[in-house]
């Protein structure tokens, strides 16, 4: 097992401590957030998972892990998972797995949410990972030019690039499409939150801000707790 993913299970099994029986836990997507999943289901509680992803939710139920739909149960008590940056105050981009729409409003729907990552994810300013933008397909190529309108904006003069797979674009879960934007440096993720939001046919973006409430990271001294 590589350090990253060593750093990865750590995370994920220290997030896993905080969860009681009872809860409606939130479950991320993506190699990180797996590693979560997988020792949840060790732990064999008696809680409500609500999935980010469909790929999330078969590994829950190989697990033998209780699934409900957003919206079924409580109001979700814990939210765990993934992130490709972890910036200032929390900031981070997320949607490298495509399930960042899910996410997002599994995050918004939660008490509390706690970011897990390897110490590689943590820099000083956001932009180095490609931002993924999620847009409805039809008249897509018309959204990226809006949206690079809306880069200009910020000042950030790059154009988004459509995300494929096998020379094929890449459908969300949703059925939507992704565009990556390779900022390389977002000086005000505020300000570009708001813009790309604004653009019809931007169904959401990578950008969680002020949603983290906790990050746990591993890094080669242990598991480091961040507050935003």
């Amino acid at each position: 097992m590589s350090d990253a993913d060593s750093q990865k299970r750590a995370a994920g099994e220290a997030a896993a401590a905080l969860v009681e029986s009872g809860m409606v836990v939130g479950l991320g997507t993506g190699s990180t957030a797996a590693w979560f999943v997988k020792a949840l289901g060790a732990r064999q509680l008696d809680v409500t998972c609500v999935c980010t992803s469909e790929a999330t939710a078969e590994l829950a139920r190989s697990l033998g892990m209780k699934l409900a739909e957003l919206g079924e149960s409580a109001e979700i008590d814990l939210t765990v998972d993934g992130a490709d940056e972890i910036g200032p105050g929390l900031s981070l981009i997320k949607g490298g797995g495509a399930a960042l729409l899910r996410e997002k409003l599994v995050w918004e729907a939660s008490k509390r949410c706690v970011v897990i990552a390897d110490a590689a994810k943590r820099v000083p300013v956001l932009g180095g990972f490609p931002l993924p933008i999620e847009v409805v397909a039809f008249g897509h190529k018309t959204t990226a030019l809006r949206i690079c309108d809306a880069l200009a904006e910020c000042d950030i003069g790059v154009a988004p690039r459509l995300r494929l797979k096998d020379g094929q674009p890449v459908r969300t879960d949703g059925g939507n499409l992704i565009y990556d934007a390779a900022c390389g440096r977002i000086a005000e993720p505020a300000m570009l939150a708001v813009a790309l939001k604004s653009v019809t046919g931007v169904v959401d973006h990578g950008l969680f801000l002020d949603l983290a409430d906790q990050a746990l990271v591993g890094a080669p001294e242990g598991v480091l707790t961040l507050e935003p």
